[in-house]
């Protein structure tokens, strides 16, 4: 964190201890700025929309400035309403944190755990999640299942408690434990299946269906045909695996997914896995949160149960 923002932020939580908004507020106001909906974040507060808008009103006109406009029923944050959602995210964050070290200290284990994941993750993330919830039953756990870019933007306003990602940002100082092995292979139409070893040139040269720019995998792939000096021939580009799946069975061409996206048998599917020069690509899942961030005994316990459960995968 840069000089300017911490000196920014001292001076904002100052002026909030003088302005003395209530610690519901600023709960209230961090669901608003993440959920983007008067309504939702009184959902997620558990309180009435009516109790919701006048609780906002009242910490507009505690810090004197419009926090937001409702534009096309949606929200907006005003630049006052930004720097007070991550100031309030920082300091909601610290009071949670505290608040699991003193339930430990107690000997129990009970708080809000939330997680970050890109989409691939999705495909094992729920077996490793179902072992932690039936060791620790007490925690609420909020999973957020996004694309690259929306892990991303999470983790650089520190949203969350870990994130969950094959290829951390490279212009954002993180930690980052790898957990999981995650090969990304070339898959084609059963039907084209072909065991002969085919060249990573011929590879590039047919019709491609990749995942989207930006994307932990595309980025992968990306890599290795620069590498290569091959410039490749893509015919789509899609937001998931299941559609990339979908399309390649059909026989729209060939493309590239994680291994974890493919059933024991990718026959079962109408996928063959051809041997092409250059797969798979050895990639991994990692943990990823910003240096410097404390976890809270929830995140450790998390983060340790990856470490040691991803093993069985």
């Amino acid at each position: 964190m840069g000089f300017k923002k911490i000196i920014d932020k001292f001076i904002i939580i100052h002026r909030l201890k003088s302005m003395n908004p209530s610690f519901r507020q600023l709960q209230l106001f961090l669901a608003l700025a993440e959920r983007g909906s008067v309504t939702e974040a009184a959902r997620l507060c558990g309180v009435t929309q009516p109790t919701a808008s006048m609780q906002l009103k009242d910490l507009a006109d505690t810090v004197g400035l419009p926090l937001f406009d409702v534009i096309g029923r949606r929200v907006h944050l005003t630049e006052p309403g930004k720097k007070l959602a991550e100031t309030a995210r920082v300091m909601l964050s610290e009071w949670a944190g505290f608040a699991q070290e003193i339930d430990g200290m107690r000997g129990l284990t009970r708080g809000r755990l939330s997680v970050a994941v890109v989409s691939t993750a999705k495909y094992f993330m729920p077996r490793l999640l179902a072992g932690f919830c039936r060791k620790y039953p007490e925690i609420d756990i909020a999973l957020e299942v996004l694309n690259r870019d929306g892990v991303v933007a999470r983790l650089r306003d520190n949203r969350d408690d870990l994130a969950i990602m094959s290829k951390p940002p490279e212009d954002l100082d993180t930690e980052e434990a790898r957990f999981l092995s995650n090969p990304l292979v070339a898959i084609a139409p059963l039907s084209d299946a072909d065991k002969s070893p085919i060249s990573l040139k011929s590879f590039s040269e047919d019709r491609l269906i990749l995942r989207e720019k930006g994307s932990g995998t595309r980025l992968a792939i990306d890599a290795l045909f620069a590498g290569a000096g091959l410039k490749p021939r893509i015919r789509l580009e899609l937001g998931s695996n299941e559609a990339i799946k979908q399309s390649v069975a059909g026989g729209m061409g060939v493309g590239v997914v994680s291994r974890h996206a493919l059933s024991a048998d990718p026959a079962s599917e109408g996928l063959a896995l051809p041997d092409v020069e250059g797969f798979p690509i050895e990639t991994s899942w990692r943990i990823v949160f910003l240096k410097g961030k404390r976890l809270s005994p929830i995140a450790r316990a998390f983060r340790d149960h990856l470490l040691i459960e991803a093993r069985s995968l």
